[in-house]
């Protein structure tokens, strides 16, 4: 979303790093978690005061299967509520979530290409959260709407849903355009 240069402005013999940072969000999911957050609760109430005349064996599989299915959604929600993005001279980063996992680490040498999609949505990976198919690539999906797509050195792709995914590719773009450079003297 924005650039921010580090170093001194101004020294001459300052180093000259460009970091880029950008983020998506998805206000929907928090929904979601609120959901989960009900099953878990049932499940922790059915555990706590059950009146369940009808055994003990129906009242344990509904309260494993609220609190699992509550964690599952919960935890599952929460780490794609939005994800952020780094490009700095070495590598790309990528953290999802309020604790930053799952996180992709992918190094420039990696990476032969970066493209701008203007439209890119969950039902076109399967929903919302880090995807992975086979004719399509690796994602990590957010919120429909841009992103930005890399092209690794193995063949395959890297899809994350961002906001001013175009800022990303022509940073993107120019790193491996300097490391070209680079590398050809």
């Amino acid at each position: 979303m924005t650039d921010h240069p580090h170093g001194e402005q101004g020294a001459a013999d300052a180093p000259h790093t460009e970091v880029w940072h950008g983020r998506a969000s998805n206000r929907m999911q928090w929904l979601l978690a609120t959901i989960g957050a009900a099953c878990l609760a049932l499940g922790i109430q059915l555990a706590v005061d059950s009146t369940w005349t009808s055994g003990i064996a129906a009242l344990a599989m509904s309260v494993v299967g609220c609190i699992a299915a509550g964690l599952l959604v919960l935890f599952g929600t929460l780490a794609f509520v939005h994800v952020a993005v780094k490009v700095d001279k070495e590598c790309l980063e990528v953290r999802c979530g309020h604790m930053g996992v799952p996180r992709r680490r992918i190094p420039l040498s990696h990476i032969t290409g970066a493209d701008f999609a203007p439209r890119v949505t969950p039902r076109q990976w399967g929903g919302w959260g880090y995807r992975w198919r086979p004719d399509q690539g690796t994602a990590v999906v957010v919120r429909r709407g841009e992103g930005l797509v890399l092209l690794l050195g193995d063949g395959h792709t890297f899809t994350i849903t961002v906001d001013n995914a175009e800022a990303a590719v022509r940073v993107i773009r120019d790193r491996l355009r300097i490391a070209a450079t680079g590398r050809t003297r």
